[in-house]
């Protein structure tokens, strides 16, 4: 008597959507792709010749797959040129430490005149230097030329005592007829103590722990 065998239909190589699947590593996704074809073989020597898989079907997982690693191989090279260009900026940065540059408002003073830049003058008939200390109260006033873009404080408070070791902020007070006009940032010279990366960004902290962008940067030169 004879017995009937009936080939069973190996199972689609991709999972129905209903079907949970635990993701696979990313590296195994990016270079799996031989036991993909392996696995695919067998699909089609284990099918069933009275009910095939279609060869669409075959097409749609082989499409599937060479998108979803081509998809991972894109992610990881994203990945690497992010931290290649992070670490080169950390890199270019990192030779400005012990040079000094020119940035923001704030400076560190410790003993030694602090250098300033101010804007180009207005037609102002009075310029007032203005120094704060680190709690924001005013720690001097002092009349500065008209003319000019270069001025040096040289730590002197309004009492004539020698200001303490902090970071100091600086400003410009222009008059005109006794009135102001405008106030605007007077710029520091600082030596530059590290460059680091806080949330994916590069920032540079000088003396004093004043911390600025390179993007603030306006000059740089070695210290004499």
């Amino acid at each position: 008597m004879e017995t009937s065998t009936t080939p069973t239909q190996a199972p689609p190589l991709f999972p129905s959507q209903t079907t949970s699947v635990a993701p696979s590593p990313t590296s195994a996704l990016s270079s799996d792709f031989e036991t993909f074809l392996k696995m695919l073989t067998v699909q089609m020597e284990n099918q069933d010749p009275l009910n095939p898989v279609d060869s669409a079907d075959y097409a749609v997982q082989l499409a599937t797959f060479s998108s979803v690693e081509q998809q991972v191989l894109t992610n990881d090279l994203l990945s690497a040129l992010g931290a290649s260009m992070a670490g080169g900026g950390i890199g270019a940065l990192g030779q400005w430490v012990g040079m000094e540059v020119r940035a923001g408002d704030t400076a560190l003073y410790d003993s030694k005149p602090i250098e300033l830049v101010t804007p180009e003058p207005d037609d102002f008939d009075q310029r007032i230097l203005v120094v704060r200390d680190a709690t924001g109260e005013i720690a001097t006033r002092i009349n500065i030329p008209v003319s000019g873009t270069n001025i040096t404080w040289d730590g002197k408070l309004a009492d004539g005592s020698i200001a303490p070791s902090e970071t100091y902020k600086f400003s410009i007070e222009g008059f005109k007829n006794g009135a102001l006009e405008s106030t605007t940032p007077a710029t520091p010279y600082n030596r530059v103590r590290e460059a680091v990366v806080q949330n994916g960004e590069t920032f540079l902290i000088l003396e004093g722990g004043v911390s600025v962008s390179p993007s603030e940067v306006s000059a740089l030169r070695d210290i004499d």
